[in-house]
């Protein structure tokens, strides 16, 4: 085998790794349920900037802090859709997901899901998260069966509906 074919099939070995990635993530936005969760912005102190918007999303927590707080911050969790908006529900396994920092707002309650997520915006588009006050913003995610939620789009509230916002 000359160099040139080792090249080639190395070239070749290396966009089927990168197609099966993008393939599978296709998978999961078509076959994993999507729903909507707060938004929290923040910026990350980071060496390598881009174009993209951290983010921590308030689920819905009714059933790992029914009533009031106790001691169970930083519970471990897996994630459900129910009616449109994402749920966090107490797991008995290692998920690598948690939730902490409840707060009780208009009879629901909501907490901080961890790890954050990266909203990647594109070239010309504007920071939704600039400009907007705490609790407006929703992000609808992907909710894959293992793993921290996908960002998709940003959305904001409208009445009792969740309206995506245009040109993202």
């Amino acid at each position: 085998m000359t160099q040139l074919q080792k090249g080639l099939l190395f070239a070749v070995i290396q966009v089927l790794l990168v197609s099966s990635l993008g393939a599978k993530l296709l998978w999961d936005r078509g076959t994993s349920p999507h729903g909507w969760a707060e938004t929290r912005g923040y910026d990350p102190d980071l060496p390598i900037r881009g174009r993209y918007s951290s983010i921590s999303l308030m689920v819905r927590a009714d059933r790992i802090f029914p009533g009031h707080p106790v001691a169970h911050l930083n519970t471990n969790v897996y994630l459900t859709v129910e009616n449109g908006r994402v749920v966090a529900n107490p797991a008995d396994h290692y998920t690598g997901l948690t939730v902490s920092a409840p707060q009780f707002l208009e009879g629901e309650t909501l907490a901080t899901l961890s790890p954050s997520v990266v909203y990647f915006l594109p070239e010309h588009a504007a920071d939704p998260l600039i400009g907007h006050r705490n609790g407006t913003l929703f992000v609808e995610v992907t909710v894959p069966r293992n793993g921290p939620p996908r960002p998709l789009r940003f959305g904001t509230k409208v009445g009792n509906d969740i309206v995506p916002l245009a040109n993202q």
